[in-house]
């Protein structure tokens, strides 16, 4: 993946085709970095679940991976948000939760 590559129309459209992916990106509206982990407690979904979405995410260039932390013997990912344009921004600011 290209560090700092912004989202095609096409890759958007990928990622934002699922409800869980969309509240995921409303989550991280703002450009704040979150981990899986946490995006999990939030949403109220299996941290295995909301892992492989964000993993399509960032597969999509749509998430950036911007930090690692060492916890417990494992590494939790931090992403940030590369969603730019401002139509992915209304959709997903207009996306009923």
């Amino acid at each position: 993946m290209a560090r700092g590559r912004s989202p095609k129309t096409h890759e958007l459209l990928v990622a934002l085709r699922h409800p869980l992916r969309r509240e995921i990106l409303k989550q991280m509206m703002g450009g704040k970095a979150i981990s899986p982990r946490e995006l999990a407690t939030i949403l109220d979904h299996p941290l295995s679940n909301v892992s492989y979405h964000v993993r399509v995410l960032v597969d999509c260039h749509v998430l950036s991976l911007v930090r690692t932390r060492q916890v417990r013997g494992s590494t939790q990912h931090f992403y940030r948000s590369m969603v730019k344009d401002e139509w992915a921004q209304v959709v997903l600011s207009d996306t009923a939760s």
